[in-house]
């Protein structure tokens, strides 16, 4: 095989540097698949090396898969006989064979999420925990971290000792893994914790493994956490033959439990460790390119490495900035359509990234209005999603009580001690004086059936349908979502969860807030709740679209990585977004979503666009959020301005969300300033408005701050610290703590009667 003529010269370096220890640095659309399967065909093929003594790991089953095709067409049934396969997988295999060494039989059962569920539900039983304490899944969520760091129950126990919650998760922990064992069970982090005390404590079994597996090369390095990093180093430590793959800019998992410092330090590990650069790009034009290398340029946490590509510069990246966020999903949608039409591309050329799922609302509602057909990925189309159908639920039943299929749905959401077999008690009795569900459950005190717990529980829901009920008479749509998620308990069962999900559910039902206020706006005569839940129905029936059709795509960040597209819009660009609130608190998490934003640049091979909005509906309430940063890390030659009155920061910089209102609108906002709603000049735009409100909340700079002025995302200037940004207030008993990010300082927390902060 002559590689030389395959492969690039960074490539072939790569591709044929095999023995000892190889960090492959593979940039963004830089081919490192293709490196990595011709480098197993170079060692088989040119180097004699069998093809059994050789693993290969990657983080996914299609990524494995793929790789497994890709070699088998490069030399044939061979490839059969390698280990291609996910960490996961790749531990089963060894554990089916070796578990009994440490006391398991080799029939283990891996239990999944559910199982895991309902062990710990046993386990909280017996050691009476109240789910009301500790949720289950926290449990579950602390017992999964612990794993991911090879902390074992006893470690975790010593760890928090002094920690009264923290010490009954670690008794809740010790327990749980007690169960699993008397159940010759796994669940999914312990294939790898197992497989590591497995080489630790089994010297001979590490031994075979090690003389078997005398090369190993790990795709997506920079995603491993501690387990993962210490199987690998386990396996790798006779030899020493091992190669590494990944990108330090692409590592976007750490709120999983990704390590960067396993690919920081891949040479610490490895002092005689050669590194090879794949700065070659494949994939993007040269304006894009650049304007990636730019944004990611800004982190201190990182590699020494530049993108470069031989394609032409082409088009600039398109910044555009939207009045409110309806108009920035009116902008995407115009712009497809132009696209399509001017240069003959399918809907599928096309993706739109987005930081939270939360955010496609708006884009398919527009979408569905101008018939450009889109499919999600990554995630449930927004109707679709359980928290929302969970509260649309409710809705129903409060306009229609003998709905029996959206009652059952919600009678014990969230859990209200009523479960399936009470139900089929005053199922079984609605059924025989034939009246509906509902009505049974009014009665519920002289059903016979029903125990005096079960009553009580009933009677509590009822209650609570009957006000939901009175109230739905006299509040509007929005105004009653928000009092069923008070009233019923559900908003805040969801932020007592520690479940990063439910972080995400909690962001989607602040969506549907907005989205019932967008429809109060556009249907003034016909505002009812019986209106809105037909125009979701309807929204429903049009949405089941074929999952093969040609679409646009919509997906977050973190779900295409890994893709590319000839055009990408990236939306949402704007500080409390994207980058979100908590990266200004903590420089860690300002880095990871600067990586993150280098891969949404990144997916791009023709044209990219990044789209923000002047203001935008959250939870209801309408906020001015400014450009994000990373637009402005963009140097001016690499990006063009596609509506003028951006084409510099406006003064919405000095507000990182500034909230307008629940009901801010451009008419409401001339109103407010004197300027009439209809008989404005054509000059007077919404815009205007805005900009005049803007430089009305912004008077008087150069003046002292007060408490009154501290407001999230503000710039001051203090005469030691310099320029800096508030990005946390907290009030104190006689006064106001700042933490306040200053450009060349750091942060500081601040007290502002003390400070000299001047107003910017």
């Amino acid at each position: 095989m002559d590689l030389k003529s395959l492969l690039n010269k960074e490539q072939f370096e790569a591709a044929t540097t095999i023995d000892g220890q190889v960090l492959i640095l593979a940039g963004a659309g830089s081919g490192k698949t293709r490196v990595l399967t011709h480098r197993i065909a170079y060692m088989i093929g040119d180097k004699g090396i069998k093809s059994y003594n050789i693993l290969a790991i990657t983080f996914t089953n299609k990524a494995a898969a793929e790789m497994r095709e890709r070699v088998k067409a490069l030399i044939g049934d061979e490839a059969d006989n390698m280990w291609i396969s996910t960490f996961h997988s790749t531990c089963v295999r060894i554990l089916r064979r070796e578990i009994d060494k440490i006391g398991y039989k080799k029939d283990f059962t891996i239990y999944d999420s559910s199982d895991q569920k309902t062990l710990v539900k046993h386990v909280m039983k017996e050691l009476n925990i109240n789910e009301k304490d500790i949720d289950g899944s926290e449990i579950l969520s602390n017992i999964g971290k612990a794993k991911d760091k090879l902390q074992t129950a006893a470690q975790f126990k010593r760890e928090y000792e002094t920690d009264f919650r923290k010490n009954k998760i670690a008794d809740a922990y010790l327990l749980y893994q007690k169960k699993l064992k008397e159940n010759n069970a796994l669940d999914f982090d312990d294939l790898i914790v197992k497989t590591v005390e497995l080489f630790k404590t089994v010297p001979e079994v590490l031994e075979f493994y090690q003389n078997k597996f005398k090369y190993i090369m790990v795709d997506e390095y920079q995603d491993t956490n501690k387990s993962q990093y210490e199987f690998i180093k386990l396996l790798a430590a006779k030899y020493k033959n091992i190669c590494v793959v990944g990108d330090d800019d692409q590592c976007i998992y750490q709120w999983r439990g990704a390590d960067i410092r396993n690919i920081l330090d891949f040479e610490k590990d490895y002092k005689d460790a050669k590194v090879v650069k794949l700065e070659q790009n494949y994939r993007s034009k040269g304006n894009i390119l650049d304007a990636a290398n730019k944004v990611i340029a800004n982190n201190t946490e990182r590699k020494s490495k530049v993108l470069r590509t031989e394609e032409i510069p082409g088009e600039k990246v398109r910044i555009y900035r939207a009045f409110s966020d309806t108009d920035e999903g009116k902008f995407v949608a115009s712009e497809i359509k132009k696209l399509r039409e001017a240069d003959e591309l399918n809907y599928k050329d096309f993706a739109i990234l987005y930081r939270t799922n939360a955010q496609s609302r708006i884009f398919e509602e527009v979408f569905r209005r101008n018939n450009i057909p889109y499919r999600i990925i990554g995630g449930l189309k927004f109707y679709d999603r359980k928290e929302i159908k969970d509260i649309l639920a409710y809705l129903r039943v409060v306009v229609n009580p003998v709905d029996t299929i959206n009652l059952r749905r919600i009678v014990n959401v969230p859990k209200r001690s009523i479960g399936d077999a009470t139900i089929e008690k005053v199922q079984q009795y609605a059924s025989s004086i034939e009246d509906s569900l509902y009505n049974a459950l009014l009665d519920a005190e002289i059903i016979p059936t029903l125990t005096a717990r079960n009553i009580n529980s009933i009677q509590k829901f009822t209650e609570i349908m009957e006000d939901l009920i009175m109230m739905s008479e006299q509040l509007s749509v929005s105004e009653l979502i928000e009092y069923v998620l008070d009233k019923t308990g559900y908003m805040k069962s969801l932020k007592e969860s520690k479940e990063l999900e439910d972080e995400s559910r909690i962001e989607n039902l602040k969506e549907l807030v907005s989205d019932a206020v967008d429809f109060e706006k556009n249907n003034p005569e016909e505002k009812s709740l019986a209106n809105y839940l037909e125009k979701v129905a309807l929204v429903q029936d049009v949405d089941n679209m074929d999952q093969d059709a040609n679409s646009v795509l919509m997906m977050t960040v973190h779900s295409s990585k890994g893709l590319e597209f000839p055009v990408v819009f990236m939306v949402g660009m704007e500080n409390g977004m994207f980058p979100s609130s908590s990266s200004f608190e903590k420089d860690s998490e300002m880095q990871e979503s600067r990586r993150l934003c280098y891969v949404g640049i990144t997916r791009a091979r023709e044209k990219l666009y990044m789209t923000s909005s002047e203001i935008r509906r959250v939870f209801g309430r309408t906020v001015a959020y400014p450009q994000s940063d990373f637009i402005s890390e963009i140097p001016s030659e690499l990006k063009e301005y596609v509506n003028a009155r951006n084409t510099k920061p406006k003064t919405s910089q000095n507000m990182f969300a500034k909230d307008l209102g629940p009901t801010a609108n451009p008419h409401s906002l001339r109103s407010s300033m004197g300027l009439g709603s209809n008989n404005h000049t054509k000059k007077e735009t919404a815009a205007d408005a805005l900009e005049k409100l803007k430089d009305i909340i912004n008077e008087g700079e150069n003046k002292m701050l007060t408490a009154e002025e501290a407001t999230m995302g503000r710039k001051v200037k203090h005469n030691k610290f310099g320029v800096g940004t508030i990005v946390k207030i907290t009030k104190e008993p006689n006064d106001v703590k700042l933490m306040i990010a200053f450009d060349n300082q750091g942060i500081k927390n601040l007290m502002l009667s003390f400070a000299p902060l001047e107003l910017l």
